[in-house]
Formats: structure tokens, C-alpha cells, sequence
């Protein structure tokens, strides 16, 4: 789970030091980048789904 936490907030970017200090001594870097990998295709696939969905709304003009 603390995985999970520190690749979401270094995608927002905004993190403590002192809790980046953390996440180095603790965290397995193998983990860290499998969870990226996931975090980033779904961030992908979800806008995929986003834009997908806007263009077959009718416009209602």
C-alpha cells in the first residue's frame, strides 16, 4: 500500500522529503516501478475511455 501512496503522489508531484527519504530506505525500486507501469496504463486507458465516451454523447444541437 505504501507503494501504491508514493507512485500516485509523484504523480501529483507534490512530496515531503523527509517522507521521499522514507520511501527510499523502505521500498523495493522493482515494486515501485511495477506500480508505475499499472498506474500509468490505467491513467492512459481511463482517458482513452473519457474521450470515447464525449464524442458518442449527441450534441443536441
Amino acid at each position: 500500500m505504501r507503494t501504491i501512496q508514493a507512485v500516485l503522489w509523484s504523480f501529483v508531484g507534490l512530496r515531503k522529503n523527509a517522507d521521499y527519504q522514507q520511501d527510499l530506505e523502505k521500498l523495493n525500486p522493482f515494486h515501485i516501478v511495477g506500480v508505475a507501469i499499472v498506474a500509468a496504463l490505467l491513467f492512459v486507458l481511463g482517458l482513452m475511455a473519457l474521450v470515447n465516451w464525449v464524442v458518442v454523447q449527441p450534441t443536441g444541437l
